[in-house]
């Protein structure tokens, strides 16, 4: 098939366009100014909040839009133009049902708005690294709960020392009561509503900008990518995705370690 030439492109961070060390790979800032150039829209796509992700690529000229918080917030050229909220009495109810993870499993929530993370007094200092990795901009407080009652909140993010799926996801199920509940990572698990994803804040960026979605394309690895592939125009699994983002992709990348964004981006675009 002949190379896409899509006009908005969406980058899953982790796993995806970052190599193994959580960098911004070398050769994507001049290849994020040509396609800028081009009129191409690169979005880095990311269950990290914004202020993490505008400290990122604050050196990097031509990335004007994130989509970020997985999804419940847009922002492009300095403006939030779209967040979905967490109804309040659902993040109360996902605080009281992580009381009765495994004792032996340390975790800690953080409730997420659109300009703050808020964190509980007292986490353990293994868990702030972890947090501090994706929540640049964070605020610890008392009672969480209080928050949960007076703060407009678009995520509730819990993180496991274990596997998040198993040790966290059973509590968190039935106390999301039908919202969205994505495996971010092995660590991560985040509750956000049901109206909110990857995939639709795509849609919702898409038209603010008039861009069609055929003309529009997704880079992915893991399962929070899921109904962003299902949404672009052309989806691309990483070599090192997830086998159910595979199954749906119209093209796979080479791997986040062997630089696989980067490589079909030239491909598409020319050197």
């Amino acid at each position: 098939m002949p190379a896409p030439t899509p006009r908005l492109i969406a980058l899953d961070m982790d796993g995806t366009l970052l190599d193994g060390e959580g960098r911004i790979p070398a050769g994507f800032p001049e290849l994020a100014a040509r396609l800028h150039d081009l009129g191409v829209v690169l979005v880095p796509a990311s269950g990290r909040q914004l202020a993490t992700l505008r400290d990122m690529f604050s050196g990097i000229s031509g990335i004007k839009s994130f989509i970020a918080e997985n999804g419940t917030l847009v922002s492009h050229h300095g403006d939030i133009v779209d967040t979905t909220q967490l109804p309040a009495d659902i993040v109360t109810a996902c605080l009281d049902a992580c009381a009765g993870i495994d004792s032996a499993q340390t975790y800690a929530a953080v409730l997420c708005a659109p300009e703050t993370a808020y964190i509980a007094a007292g986490t353990p200092a293994a868990i702030r690294a972890e947090i501090d990795k994706y929540y640049h901009s964070v605020t610890v407080v008392d009672d969480l709960a209080r928050v949960a009652a007076d703060k407009p909140l678009v995520k509730l993010a819990v993180y496991c020392n274990a596997d998040a799926e198993e040790h966290v996801a059973p509590h968190l199920r039935a106390a999301s009561a039908g919202n969205n509940l994505a495996i971010s990572g092995k660590n991560w698990i985040d509750v956000m509503s049901a109206d909110a994803d990857k995939g639709h804040a795509l849609e919702q960026l898409a038209a603010k900008l008039g861009i069609p979605m055929e003309q529009t394309a997704a880079f992915g690895d893991y399962l929070n990518d899921f109904q962003l592939l299902q949404a672009a125009g052309t989806a691309v699994a990483m070599e090192n995705a997830h086998r159910r983002l595979k199954e749906i992709a119209d093209l796979q990348a080479p791997s986040n370690l062997n630089n696989g964004v980067l490589e079909v981006l030239r491909d598409w675009f020319g050197e």
